[in-house]
């Protein structure tokens, strides 16, 4: 099984720049071993499984949570499928090499 998960979780009470928040989070993921990706809008991540990418979810709140984060924000895409890993390469391989085919 693979799950991405791309989300992004900030804290709204921390004024405008919250980049030293979303750090320790990132930190955490990192620290996890999963495979992620940071993006300018949030964070895919790809784990083999729900419990496990909600798992990081929830650890993302502690941290803000712990960090003194009155309001938090947050928002959470999931694709789950079975039998299939390396989603998150390998859809986008899939997609460059159908662009290489057009453009040839």
């Amino acid at each position: 099984m693979s799950v991405l998960l791309e989300f992004a979780m900030f804290p709204t009470d921390k004024g405008e720049s919250v980049s030293a928040y979303v750090s320790q989070v990132i930190q955490m993921i990192r620290d996890s071993g999963s495979d992620y990706q940071l993006t300018p809008m949030g964070t895919i991540v790809e784990t083999d499984t729900l419990p496990q990418a909600l798992s990081l979810v929830e650890a993302a709140y502690r941290i803000l949570d712990q960090a003194g984060c009155d309001r938090v924000y947050s928002s959470l895409k999931l694709d789950i499928r079975k039998g299939k890993g390396d989603r998150m390469r390998g859809k986008v391989e899939s997609v460059r090499e159908k662009i290489g085919a057009v453009n040839s």
